[in-house]
């Protein structure tokens, strides 16, 4: 069976812009870490109820792809996407860390639904497809639409191809598990200072290499500093030169 990859991505900066309920909107430039990737394929089995091999940390129920199957399923209404996972489960082969900031399960979703998209000759659009993908996650819609980079902003459902060159990166996850929750409500109570438009409208158009040459960490990324707080470990893992991912705990550095 053909296999496909669901690349890692870092957030290169990520600033919040203001509040949607008890959502957080921002504005940051995801990009695509080549070098890092899942690794996915349908497999032939004998039972009928949903299967998804890899290494996971949580049930079937909790996984993104079952998530996402869930979402195209009440999306199509198509019975033959309900026959090929009774005779399909999807192998999953993990190389992107759980918690780490890099969007590993949302990855995993989106190449699930171009997947089915592919497979079954659904012909739902890229558009329709992020749209799906949005109610399994808010990162998802980014590995749907597949650019090197992107500006991401809302709650992640707006997503602007950048023209900018794919940067190679040295990525590495401490062993420190981080909730993203917690590091949100951390930034909501102790670190609220939402960015202007002027600032924004300036982030939109500067490249990712200027705005890591003229920020720190804690500049370009706004969780960075809750996550600390939160978690105070990751201080002894940060190395100089490395910027912090999404909500963490990966950090990045640029080849």
């Amino acid at each position: 069976m053909k296999i496909y990859r669901a690349y890692a991505k870092v957030n290169t900066f990520l600033k919040i812009t203001g509040l949607r309920g008890d959502y957080h909107e921002l504005m940051s430039r995801f990009m695509r870490v080549e070098s890092l990737f899942d690794e996915l394929s349908f497999f032939k089995k004998e039972k009928s109820e949903f299967c998804i091999i890899g290494e996971f940390s949580c049930t079937t129920q909790q996984n993104t792809i079952y998530k996402a199957y869930i979402a195209l399923l009440e999306y199509t209404h198509n019975p033959a996407l309900e026959k090929l996972m009774q005779t399909y489960g999807v192998k999953v082969t993990k190389r992107i860390p759980a918690f780490a900031g890099l969007g590993g399960g949302s990855s995993d979703a989106a190449t699930y639904l171009k997947m089915c998209n592919e497979v079954l000759h659904l012909n739902l659009s890229i558009k329709e497809l992020a749209e799906i993908g949005l109610k399994v996650g808010a990162d998802v819609p980014f590995f749907i639409y597949g650019y090197d980079s992107a500006n991401v902003s809302g709650i992640g459902e707006i997503v602007e191809k950048f023209d900018e060159p794919l940067l190679k990166f040295d990525v590495y996850t401490p062993k420190v598990e981080i909730s993203t929750p917690k590091v949100y409500k951390s930034y909501r109570t102790n670190f609220f200072d939402p960015i202007d438009l002027q600032e924004e409208q300036m982030l939109k158009k500067a490249t990712s290499l200027e705005i890591l040459h003229r920020s720190t960490p804690e500049q370009a990324n706004d969780l960075f500093p809750p996550a600390l707080k939160e978690y105070p470990q990751l201080k002894q893992h940060q190395k100089e030169g490395y910027y912090f991912s999404g909500s963490g705990s990966s950090f990045f550095k640029v080849l």
